[in-house]
């Protein structure tokens, strides 16, 4: 977005899948935390536009579009960047069990899942330098472990959400020598459209553990599988 500001007195956040959900509650928390955020979104909810103001700013990204990352870095170009929050995510498609999958579906859900939250840390690396905290925080699910994994099936989900562990633990260790971490957080059960009515945590109790998981994690917790409580989740 052509004109935004610059805020050298703030920490700053850019969230992905900010128009609704997890993403539009972690929004709600960090402008309400006083950080200046950069809310993303495919389609712009009408709660999101209530918020915006000086200090949340809404930039039109599809993830699984790489022309529209490379336009949003380069709006973004020369800003400081503390936190980069990777939210977005689908859960594919709703007939997902074997003998009914299909290459369309498997593929459309690891490009928003898998490789959408690595090309985006790429994209954004120089602004993630240039700020104070370099944190790069991804939300995963803890049915991308392989070794919790005890009822199969779900498989375009739980291969997307694998993959994605697996880039985030290699990210982790790549970006370590430049003193950026990579949080892979898993938010819990959260009552969402993806997660359904009975989830155990609504998306401001998701949303505030997660500002506190980021906001107190050190260097030691990069790399590491992390549920919503703290524990480590096995990979």
């Amino acid at each position: 977005m052509a004109g935004v500001a610059r805020f050298e007195f703030m920490h700053s956040v850019l969230i992905t899948g900010a128009g609704r959900g997890i993403g539009l509650a972690l929004a709600r928390h960090y402008r309400a935390a006083g950080w200046r955020v950069y809310a993303c979104h495919r389609q712009a909810s009408a709660e999101l536009e209530r918020i915006a103001d000086d200090n949340l700013s809404l930039h039109a990204l599809d993830v699984a579009e790489p022309e529209q990352m490379a336009r949003l870095a380069d709006s973004l170009s020369g800003l400081p960047l503390d936190v980069l929050f990777n939210n977005a995510g689908v859960y594919g498609p709703s007939v997902d069990g074997f003998g009914s999958l299909d290459a369309e579906g498997l593929l459309d859900t690891l490009r928003v899942n898998t490789v959408a939250p690595l090309l985006l840390a790429q994209a954004l690396l120089p602004n993630l330098h240039a700020g104070a905290l370099k944190t790069i925080a991804t939300l995963t699910s803890r049915m991308g472990s392989i070794g919790d994994n005890g009822s199969g099936g779900h498989y375009p989900y739980r291969a997307s959400k694998a993959g994605l562990n697996a880039a985030l633990r290699s990210l982790s260790i790549d970006l370590r020598p430049h003193d950026i971490k990579v949080l892979i957080l898993h938010p819990g059960w959260v009552r969402t459209d993806m997660g359904g009515a009975h989830g155990t945590l609504s998306v401001e109790q998701s949303a505030a553990q997660l500002f506190r998981h980021v906001a107190s994690a050190q260097m030691r917790d990069s790399g590491r599988f992390i549920d919503i409580d703290g524990s480590k989740l096995p990979w």
